[in-house]
């Protein structure tokens, strides 16, 4: 199946990155993607972004190279009760939000503190996605945080580094974790985490992976414009009011 957006990708400003925005996106075209959403590590990540860089996304175009742009950030969970490193005034703000469990940002705790993490940070309205939770370098109990997410009507990530050398000993995990998603029709998303430009919509290992799992793909929420874009409308009426 064609790809047709990215949602999970990263520019120079997070630090251990190697592409601008504007490559990014110029090889987001030449591959036919729709869209891309940038989502640069928040600040908490050292040798990263300031709050300012966030603040000021809004002078980005809506569009660049044919490809839609969308202002996102990988926000660091910074304790087991699930508090973000970017304050509300700036989220509001902001088109997408994932978060995520980072070492050089907090150390990772028994199983039951892990899950603990991830389900206190899904009750924040802006956080959309939760990322790479299958990483078996931070054990959780993937059962508790797929039925939050249903509950809260988050996003699973589904990321392309866990097939790869990039997580180390991620495969069994990731299996486990996508036949838990299975198993409660959980929504997913799968996107590259992409840290170089030519990596931006590179999806194929994760989807072969789905296909060898026989994972439904109308549960993929990226797959199609219309369940993407369905899923943003959804999205806008969870924050709207507040």
């Amino acid at each position: 199946m064609k790809r047709l957006m990215d949602i999970h990708t990263h520019a120079v400003a997070s630090g251990h990155a190697y592409s601008t925005v504007d490559e990014n996106l110029r090889w987001a075209a030449e591959q036919g993607l729709q869209l891309v959403a940038l989502t640069d590590h928040a600040p908490a990540m050292k040798d990263t972004t300031c709050h300012a860089y966030f603040a000021n996304l809004h002078v980005l175009p809506k569009e660049l190279h044919g490809v839609r742009l969308l202002k996102g950030i990988e926000l660091n969970i910074l304790d087991f009760d699930g508090t973000i490193d970017m304050d509300e005034a700036v989220l509001q703000r902001l088109d997408l939000a994932i978060a995520s469990l980072h070492m050089p940002c907090i150390k990772p705790g028994t199983k039951k503190e892990n899950t603990q993490a991830f389900l206190k940070v899904m009750e924040n309205p802006y956080v959309d996605i939760i990322g790479h939770a299958d990483d078996p370098s931070v054990p959780c109990d993937f059962e508790a945080i797929v039925q939050e997410a249903q509950h809260q009507g988050k996003l699973l990530e589904l990321n392309n580094n866990s097939t790869t050398a990039h997580r180390p000993g991620s495969l069994p995990s990731l299996k486990q974790y996508i036949l838990c998603c299975k198993a409660h029709s959980q929504r997913v998303c799968v996107a590259s985490d992409a840290h170089f430009d030519t990596m931006v919509g590179n999806v194929a290992p994760i989807m072969a992976l789905l296909d060898e799992l026989e994972f439904p793909q109308q549960l993929i929420v990226n797959l199609r414009q219309e369940t993407f874009e369905a899923y943003l409308r959804e999205r806008e009426a969870r924050i709207g009011g507040r």
